[in-house]
């Protein structure tokens, strides 16, 4: 389901979602011995525009947090999902 930036019955807690998972996927396709990858066009799409209204304490509260939860490095983490910076 692609996040609808002009629905007005779009929630904060959908924008958290949609970013929650692509870092989730991420983590397991590049971290974990995942038989299958989770990350499509779709979740990359709606993480970025997500990323748009999510405060940066956000973004970073929930890579901080599935970091911890993953047992990945801060900043192994951060070139996963940012490789060009």
């Amino acid at each position: 389901m692609a996040l609808d930036l002009n629905d007005p019955e779009l929630e904060f807690s959908d924008l958290v979602y949609a970013y929650q998972s692509w870092v989730i996927a991420m983590i397991n396709d590049e971290k974990l011995d995942s038989e299958e990858a989770l990350v499509t066009d779709e979740i990359t799409e709606d993480a970025l525009n997500a990323m748009r209204f999510l405060p940066g304490e956000v973004t970073s509260a929930i890579e901080t947090s599935l970091a911890r939860v993953y047992d990945v490095d801060a900043d192994e983490l951060a070139a996963l999902l940012f490789p060009e910076e």
